[in-house]
């Protein structure tokens, strides 16, 4: 089927003679990530006729994979018919994981809603940039910020739940560090500080303390019809929550946006996209591929997928970096005036991954493992900001954001299944022990204690932790397509060199200073592979076509009516989680939008 589609590819629907459009829309919106469900919902509330197109499919609660056959096939390869989560990207030298779903990124993402840093708004002129420049300050996107905060209500890690495990270890080498606790919304950008973030996620009903795992009703009438629970500390957030505790997009937007009358299609995964007349005026043709609902293991073989073909007066592209990015260059021919800026700026936004072992504390003049638990809490509790050059931190320092991790309950068992030797001890001793009371005829030997030791004592898992680290690498990456049009990454890391190697010593310095050992992620240790869970650039705001692909307001140069509203459209890392920005700009291309409807396309 895709060989039918690529037939279309470069050329316009009249020449090709692509059939005429079943259905028209005054918008349709590709992907519901951050960018896509603000657009929906900022259509249909306007009273717009919007559809939106999903490649993956709705996680309801208790949807989302746990056992081993089922997160096998949770991975996105529809042409083996796997329509799962996780997009896995690899490339020469890095490697990038996204979503496939109903809500895209915020089904996966660590529920972090941070506003971009108002000095790192780079604009034209500084010194020491690489190419980065942003159209937008942060007063621009404030109101816009506030909006988008108004739906998702972040708030920070409860009160209730701080005085152990990763959060409290984390305040303590603040403390000991001398870095400054603050919250998130009094933040001193000159010095080094440490805080909980605001998460996207619902810890207590209706403003009350927190319960774990109580049912509510947000009154929203979400569009899965179904009762959520507040947060359980499960560890799940990455992997998709169960529980409906995080305040995801299709829970939030998207619930309303199909409230307002917006047409939600998943499984739809657009191929083809191009500008055409219908009627006599400019519309944008869409076809996509409807992907069935059969999956890998299903014993009948189900059919190919159907090609639909719809227009819109309006078309948003909101696919997310990669899928954004691959788009476009595959329907280049379609659209002359592109600019010659597409594909540039690529950055990862700083993403850095790390680990603290084996933490010890002292007590009673002894050492103790140390208790960090990071499969009891959301994924991300707290957070250290690192001031920049733009803050006044010196020349060429870069500034950079460092956050504890966790992760389900899995993970600890599969950590300590990496100490083989001690596992190999612990068989031996239990098959001897078990052998020798054999031969004792001892028939009631203490089996508990020996399974207990058997177990071990999971101070590796209890007393370990990841940390996560992003900020402000340099913007100089390249996407462009293969000889068989595949997506490719130029990801040069030399020139962001600085930038991880001053990560690397501020989590080195926290992981001393919780009694751990420091361990560096492994891919990048051994085999020099950077990985990034948020991608952004490639279609990158700019002044004029010359330096970028969009305007300030999301819009393609060239392309009256085409938008584009995801992380490519940053010319430079974000800095922080870049979530709630991508969601803020996508509500003030959508505010711009609105206000010129009526001016022809």
């Amino acid at each position: 089927m895709d060989a039918v589609l690529s037939l279309h590819m470069g050329r316009s629907p009249q020449s090709t003679g692509l059939p005429a459009s079943e259905e028209h829309f005054e918008a349709v919106v590709i992907g519901s990530g951050f960018g896509g469900s603000v657009m929906t919902y900022r259509l249909a509330d306007a009273g717009k006729r919007v559809c939106l197109l999903e490649r993956g499919k709705e996680y309801p609660p208790g949807s989302f994979p746990r056992t081993a056959r089922e997160i096998r096939n949770n991975f996105w390869r529809p042409d083996a018919r796997r329509q799962g989560l996780f997009d896995v990207w690899s490339f020469d030298d890095s490697e990038a994981i996204v979503s496939a779903g109903l809500g895209g990124g915020s089904l996966i993402y660590a529920n972090v809603l941070l506003r971009k840093d108002a000095s790192w708004f780079v604009q034209r002129g500084r010194r020491d940039q690489l190419d980065e420049d942003w159209p937008v300050t942060r007063d621009d996107l404030n109101p816009h910020y506030d909006a988008v905060e108004a739906i998702l209500t972040p708030v920070p890690y409860p009160e209730a739940y701080r005085s152990h495990g990763r959060f409290a270890a984390m305040r303590e080498a603040a403390c000991s560090r001398g870095i400054r606790e603050t919250t998130w919304n009094h933040i001193d950008p000159t010095i080094p500080q440490w805080f909980p973030p605001p998460l996207a996620v619902t810890f207590g009903v209706g403003g009350g303390p927190p319960e774990r795992g109580r049912v509510f009703d947000d009154g929203s009438g979400n569009l899965y019809g179904e009762p959520r629970e507040t947060c359980r500390l499960c560890g799940e957030c990455d992997v998709g929550c169960n529980y409906g505790s995080k305040n995801t997009l299709d829970y939030t937007y998207l619930s309303r946006a199909k409230k307002l009358g917006a047409v939600i299609r998943t499984r739809s995964e657009a191929k083809v996209i191009a500008p055409a007349t219908r009627d006599g005026r400019a519309v944008y043709v869409v076809s996509y591929l409807e992907h069935p609902h059969a999956g890998p293991d299903d014993p009948v073989r189900h059919p190919p997928p159907a090609v639909r073909t719809i227009s819109a007066d309006r078309l948003v592209l909101a696919c997310g970096t990669l899928g954004t990015a691959l788009l476009l260059m595959r329907n280049r021919g379609n659209f002359p005036q592109l600019s010659r800026m597409l594909g540039k700026r690529f950055s990862g936004n700083g993403d850095y991954l790390a680990f603290a072992m084996r933490a010890q504390e002292r007590r009673d003049g002894r050492l103790h493992p140390r208790r960090l638990n990071p499969s009891r809490a959301p994924v991300i509790t707290s957070t250290f900001r690192f001031p920049d050059a733009l803050d006044g931190a010196g020349r060429g320092v870069r500034g950079a954001y460092l956050q504890d991790a966790g992760y389900p309950v899995a993970g600890d068992y599969i950590l300590e299944l990496l100490d083989p030797v001690a596992d190999a001890r612990r068989v031996l001793r239990f098959v001897w022990s078990r052998i020798a009371a054999a031969l004792r005829w001892n028939r009631q030997s203490e089996l508990g204690p020996q399974l207990a030791r058997l177990l071990g004592s999971g101070d590796l898992s209890s007393c370990s932790m990841p940390f996560l680290g992003m900020g402000r690498d340099l913007p100089n990456g390249t996407l462009w397509l293969d000889r068989r049009q595949r997506l490719q990454i130029s990801w040069p890391d030399a020139p962001s060199a600085g930038f991880y190697k001053r990560l690397d010593h501020e989590a080195a310095e926290t992981t001393a200073h919780i009694g751990a050992k420091y361990m560096q992620n492994p891919l990048t240790r051994l085999f020099n592979r950077l990985i990034t869970v948020h991608p952004l650039g490639g279609c990158a705001m700019g002044r004029s076509p010359r330096t970028g692909v969009v305007d300030s307001y999301g819009e393609v140069f060239g392309h009256p009516g085409l938008y584009v509203a995801d992380g490519s459209v940053m010319p430079g890392p974000v800095g922080p989680n870049p979530s709630l920005t991508i969601a803020a700009l996508a509500d003030r291309f959508a505010t711009h939008m609105l206000q010129t409807w009526n001016r022809a396309p």
